[in-house]
């Protein structure tokens, strides 16, 4: 049963991708930026990060996420009303409030 389903789903990318409607994820070299260097070594303006203050590579930041990763670990394991908040998240949330 799952082969046939395999075969399904096979044929049926195939046949989106010979209409030209596949989509091929970019594979970037670099970090985001204003300027980014593709898988291919081409250079490119990037309009289409969400990094729009150009935070995400700035060292003060990356500093802070190091040490927040250090105390806190990578992030929760489940939904907050789950498996509990943390401190840091409700600090926030009262700072941006």
């Amino acid at each position: 049963m799952f082969g046939t389903m395999k075969n399904d789903i096979k044929r049926k990318l195939e046949e989106i991708a010979e209409q030209g409607l596949y989509k091929d994820e970019r594979v970037l070299a670099t970090a985001q930026g204003a300027e980014i260097t593709v898988s291919s070594g081409k250079k490119v303006l990037n309009f289409c990060s969400n990094n729009y203050l150009g935070l995400a590579g700035d060292p003060r930041i990356v500093e802070a996420a190091k040490e927040a990763m250090d105390k806190w670990g990578y992030g929760l394991s489940s939904v907050r009303f789950i498996c509990g908040t943390q401190g840091i998240h409700k600090e926030l949330e009262k700072k941006v409030s």
